[in-house]
This record gives C-alpha cells, structure tokens and sequence, in this order.
C-alpha cells in the first residue's frame, strides 16, 4: 500500500512540475483546444484550391477537428442536443483548410481541464458527458 501511495505522490509531483514548465501560451492553447473538443468552441473551416485561390467548401459551428493521416480531415459538429454531424474531406497537393475561431472564449492560463470520457475506459455505456 505504501508504494502505490508513493508512486501515486511521484506521479503528481511529476505532472506539476511538466505543467510549470508550460508557457502561459501553450497552457491557454491547450485549454482553447480541449474546449473546441468538446465542442464548446464556435469554427469555421474553409477548405481552398491553392492554385485557383477558390473556396471550396466551408463548415461553421461547434466543431472539433481530427487529422486522421496528411490526406484527410475528419470535421465533427454539434447540431443540436444530443446531435451531430460527422465529414470526412479528403486533402491534395492543391487542396488546403484554414481554421478559424469565430468568438472569442475566455480561457484562465491557470486553470486546467481534466475531461473523463467513461465510455472509453468501460465501453458499452451510453452517457452523454459534453455540454
């Protein structure tokens, strides 16, 4: 019992002392990031043509971002309670995306953010957990 309660002690100084290492930067960048992941965050994503400098397509809302390879982006949004949207965008050589954050979130450099997604620990589970 006792070496479970010093490794756990060693755990959290280690991680306190990763986290005073971060800059007040990358700590308010992480947090936007894990509130755009659950989508609390308003984005619009435009995908352009490079060489013919044409938007292609655009996609707005609470919408979390996952680059599955260097060919292709996965776009999930939130359309309503409980709802959501899921595209998948194929990349090329001449095909880019721009991601912008239409609103402005307040986001404290000395708070962070732990989110527990129970159905990944203990699957077959159905629990909403965002907002």
């Amino acid at each position: 019992m006792k070496k479970k309660i010093a490794l756990f002690v060693l755990g959290i100084t280690s991680f306190i002392s990763l986290v005073g290492c971060t800059s007040e930067a990358d700590t308010v960048s992480h947090n936007l990031s894990k509130s755009a992941d659950s989508f609390e965050v308003q984005r619009r994503v435009v995908f352009f043509n490079g060489i013919t400098d044409k938007y292609l397509l655009t996609v707005e809302g609470l919408c979390s971002l996952n680059t599955d390879s260097e060919k292709k982006l996965t776009v999930t949004c939130k359309v309503g309670e409980g709802q959501y949207k899921k595209h998948y965008l194929g990349l090329s050589d001449n095909v880019s995306y721009f991601v912008e954050q239409t609103d402005a979130k307040y986001e404290d450099a000395y708070h962070y953010k732990v989110l527990f997604r129970p159905e990944e620990i203990i699957p077959e589970i159905d629990l909403q957990t965002s907002n």
